[in-house]
């Protein structure tokens, strides 16, 4: 998958500009995009791409299932 069809970006909630710790994710029908808020004036800035499922798990791992 091409990082150019994920669309919707957002930047976490939890992102804190003063610590360097920004991230976004974007989405796509079965995907899931981050990269680093940080190199947006990049014009191809590095993007992760993680199935939807895999994603899924990895929030659910963070958070404690919460």
């Amino acid at each position: 998958m091409s990082p150019r069809t994920l669309t919707g970006w957002r930047k976490s909630s939890h992102s804190h500009f003063e610590e360097n710790a920004c991230v976004e994710i974007g989405f796509a029908p079965d995907a899931v995009g981050v990269r680093d808020t940080k190199q947006a004036g990049r014009p191809a800035r590095p993007v992760l791409v993680y199935s939807t499922a895999a994603f899924t798990a990895f929030l659910a791992h963070v958070t404690g299932e919460r």
